[in-house]
This record gives C-alpha cells, sequence and structure tokens, in this order.
C-alpha cells in the first residue's frame, strides 16, 4: 500500500532489465471471444508523441544509462470511459494509455499502480513524478502497449472518494479501463496481438489480483489473459486485519495512515458511518475526524483502537465490520492463469502473510500454476527491484 512514488528511480532502473521485446509466440486461453463485448470508451486525448530522442533526453545525470533502453517512440494518451462505482452507478473513470510506434503485433500490459496521494500521479495526467510518465514510457517504448488505470478517485473521477484496497472498486475500474483500450486499439487499427498481461505492486498488486479473480471469474474468457504478477499485495484481508488491531507495531505515521485510509474506505462503502469513536480512542478518534488520513500517530496502531472494537473483531460479535473485510478478501481461490506472488519477508507496511496465506489457499484448491517468490530480507520498498526483475523473467518464460 506504501507509495511507490518514491521509489521512482529505483524502478527505472530495475525496469530496465525487465523491459524486452516481448515474442508474438500465444500462449494462454485460446477458446472464442464471446460474442458481444461491451463497449466502454467515451473519448481519447493525446497526451503528447515523443520521438526517441525526446524520451532519451528525460533520463540525465545518475540515470543516464537509461537512455540506452529507449528503442521506439510513443504517444499517450488519456482515455475517458464509463465505469461503475461501488454504490453501483454510472460514473466516468480515465487512465492513460502508451502506444509504441512499433509496426509488429504487440502485446497489451494492464498496470496497476501503487498507492499514491496526489492527483498530480494519476497516470492520465502524466506527470513527470507518475509511474505512467518514468517507468511506464520506458517499458512502452521497449514494445508493449501501456493501459494504465487511474482507478475511482482520481482523473476523471477525482471529486470522488478513491476506494482504496478495496476489491470492486479497485477490479471494476481497471477491467472497464482495458475494455475501453480495446475500443481504442480497434477503432484506431492499432496492431495488437491480443495477449493480455497484468501486473502491479502494493496496492497495484492487490488490484492485479482483484483483477486476474474478476477476469477469470466473471467475464468467459472476454480477454486472452497470459500471465499475472502481484507484488506485495494485501490479500488476506482477514488475516492481516487481525495482525493489525493485536500485534504491537513500528508506530510509524505514514503507515498507519494507510491502514486508517482502509478502514475509513471500508466504513464508508459500506454503509457503517460509524463515528471515529467507535474504532479508536481519543486522542486519536478526534484526530482522524478532523484530519482523516492525514492524522500524525506514532504509536502502534492497535494501541488507539477502542477495547470494545478489538473485542467484537476477535469475538467475531462485531458482524458488519467483518463482512467488510471479508468481502475484500481475495486470497482464497484457485486462478487459471499462470501467476507469480512477489513480496518482502521482511516487508513492514504489507505483512508477507498476505502473500504466502494466498499461495497456501490456492495450492489447498488444487492451483498448479501459482508460484511464491519469497524476497529475503526485502523491505516494502527494497522488494520492488526484484519484483520488477522477476516478472520479466516470468512473463519472458511462457511466450
Amino acid at each position: 500500500m506504501l507509495t511507490i512514488k518514491s521509489f521512482v528511480t529505483l524502478l527505472l532502473v530495475g525496469s530496465m532489465l525487465l523491459i524486452a521485446p516481448v515474442g508474438c509466440k500465444t500462449s494462454g486461453n485460446t477458446d472464442s471471444v464471446v460474442p458481444v463485448l461491451p463497449r466502454t470508451l467515451v473519448s481519447s486525448t493525446l497526451i503528447g508523441e515523443y520521438s526517441t530522442d525526446q524520451l532519451r533526453s528525460r533520463f540525465t545525470g545518475a540515470n543516464a544509462a537509461l537512455q540506452f533502453f529507449i528503442r521506439y517512440g510513443i504517444k499517450a494518451y488519456r482515455l475517458d470511459y464509463t465505469t461503475t462505482n461501488t454504490d453501483g452507478k454510472p460514473i466516468k473513470a480515465s487512465g492513460a494509455l502508451i502506444i509504441p510506434t512499433v509496426p509488429t503485433a504487440i502485446p497489451l500490459l494492464s498496470m496497476q499502480h501503487g498507492t499514491i496521494t496526489s492527483e498530480n500521479d494519476a497516470p492520465s495526467n502524466f506527470g513527470t513524478s507518475s509511474e505512467a510518465y518514468s517507468f511506464g514510457s520506458v517499458f512502452a517504448s521497449q514494445g508493449y502497449i501501456i493501459a494504465a488505470p487511474d482507478y475511482i478517485g482520481y482523473g476523471a473521477s477525482k471529486d470522488l472518494p478513491h476506494t482504496y484496497e478495496q476489491r470492486n472498486g479497485l477490479a471494476t475500474a481497471s477491467l472497464d479501463m482495458l475494455r475501453a483500450t480495446r475500443d481504442f486499439l480497434a477503432d484506431q487499427a492499432i496492431n495488437w496481438d491480443k495477449r493480455l498481461f497484468i501486473a502491479g505492486y502494493s496496492e497495484g498488486g492487490y488490484a492485479t489480483m482483484s483483477l486476474q479473480k474478476k477476469l477469470e471469474e466473471e467475464t468467459t474468457n472476454e480477454f486472452n489473459l497470459v500471465a499475472s504478477s502481484c507484488g506485495a499485495g494485501a490479500y488476506d484481508k482477514p488475516a492481516f486485519m487481525k495482525q493489525i488491531i493485536n500485534d504491537k507495531s513500528a508506530g510509524v505515521d505514514y503507515i498507519n495512515r494507510l491502514y486508517v485510509w482502509v478502514l475509513q474506505t471500508y466504513d464508508r462503502i459500506y454503509g457503517l458511518n460509524r463515528p471515529m469513536s467507535t474504532y479508536f480512542k481519543e486522542p486519536y478518534a478526534t484526530q482522524i475526524t478532523n484530519q482523516g488520513i492525514n492524522a500524525s500517530i506514532n504509536v502502534s496502531l492497535n494501541q488507539t483502537f477502542t477495547d470494545a472494537f478489538k473485542q467484537g473483531i476477535n469475538d467475531g460479535t462485531d458482524k458488519a465490520f467483518l463482512a467488510a473485510v471479508q468481502d475484500n478478501d481475495i486470497h482464497d481461490w484457485k486462478p487459471r492463469t499462470p501467476t507469480r506472488l512477489y513480496h518482502g519477508d521482511a516487508d513492514e507496511i504489507v505483512s508477507f502473510l498476505n502473500s504466502q496465506n494466498a499461495y497456501d489457499a490456492m495450492k489447498k484448491r488444487g492451483a498448479t500454476n501459482v508460484e511464491l517468490i519469497p524476497i529475503k530480507g526485502a523491505t516494502h520498498g527494497t522488494g520492488i527491484v526484484t519484483f520488477i526483475l522477476g516478472t520479466y523473467d516470468f512473463f519472458g518464460s511462457i511466450q
């Protein structure tokens, strides 16, 4: 759930080995597509067209070596499309689409971004500090069509609250971005080889698995999903939530803000609408009521919860909150698509138990194409490069 902005340089360095031409050999589902495909694209706007020289000029100083990896020029677009909010109402959302100037058929990669706290970092704004502008552009310049959803709460839907770590909101916005991308590629006669890869880290890892589950269980081969790579996501929401509520943590304010954000999101989306004093002791309840996710709490978060709330979770009597958490659990199912789970075993933000529990549950259900890659000694930040490099190896191995 950590913001990726702080690690852009690290990602750029690591992503260079990830970014490589992808062969045209197809794999994955080969069944015919469904006869009627929903159209979601509302409009498209060209953000910019960038030559190889222009792309190389972005990287100077310590990042100058990245110039070597620019292969193709790119065009970046903002797509506005229709999707459905968590209340069931149709809304307009957006995302970035980056297309390399490659004459041959190329694959599509849906990149679900990590936590962002600034509208400037939404992919469709294509700001210089955004993932889409930085390593997303470099990735595209190597021969991938990049679809990068903003999610609900950013871009065209910036006036709405973000559906932070909420399964359905993230998956639906990401799926409808893929549909809008398909519409655009068909309208523009762009040579897509019909393969789809999906990947993301942190909130993006959770969003990627949520998207994968939705694609496999609800869309009947609408897309030829080839592989999924999920990094450091909070998949086992019930177990992770109980760990946060009961166990002592480092008490770092920026980490606590993320956990509070999730709690407030579930409280809102599931219509609990409780005062913060239901969850938190004073002075924390007042701090969070007044400042929301900007509240600075520098103690272990388990010390801030009321005894009544903790008891309701631990003895199972707080059925409404537990149901909200359970609705966002995505660790216990059987994927059909080849899937890798990357996670640092020293992750201080998203506990490693999320990936371990997901892997164990999937294997118990008979999944044979899921692999857990523990990153020994890696924290939430230092595990990113291994995730990127491993994703490249994974995607390349199934061509």
